[in-house]
């Protein structure tokens, strides 16, 4: 009986990070900051490829400060992004994300990327995102 305690509980867990989860793409969709917010933890590790530095764009940003520094630089880099996440893989306190985002450089050029999100969780809240996508083709779209 022990077991299916456990078992129960670690659903309902795996559950509300998702519904965390989810809800930080509809606030990024929305661009309500405070709703992308509310499923970080407060020291939360925000993780972009290093190979994004030359803009500012790359490295660890830390705590809801670095992520909303990092979210307000964005638009002086790009024209737009829009998130399109397609897949929600759940295992444990982690939650692999699979989508694409169209992306617009200032020059107004629009593409479409991959990306890859990897979610750590810890008490209904994310305590690390990191983002993995194709630099080589964000640098060219940016360069473009």
């Amino acid at each position: 009986m022990a077991d299916l305690t456990e078992q129960t509980t670690t659903e309902e867990q795996v559950s509300a990070n998702l519904r965390a989860i989810r809800r930080s793409y509809e606030g990024f969709r929305t661009r309500d900051v405070e709703a992308l917010l509310s499923a970080m933890h407060p020291d939360v590790e925000w993780v972009h490829p290093d190979g994004m530095a030359k803009y500012g764009l790359g490295g660890t940003k830390h705590g809801h400060a670095g992520i909303k520094e990092f979210l307000a630089h964005v638009p002086t880099v790009l024209g737009g992004m829009r998130l399109e996440p397609r897949e929600f893989i759940e295992q444990g306190d982690r939650i692999v994300v699979f989508g694409t985002r169209e992306v617009t450089s200032r020059r107004g050029t629009t593409v479409t990327l991959d990306f890859v999100h990897s979610w750590t969780m810890r008490d209904g809240r994310a305590t690390r995102m990191e983002d993995i996508f194709d630099t080589v083709a964000f640098h060219e779209l940016i360069e473009s």
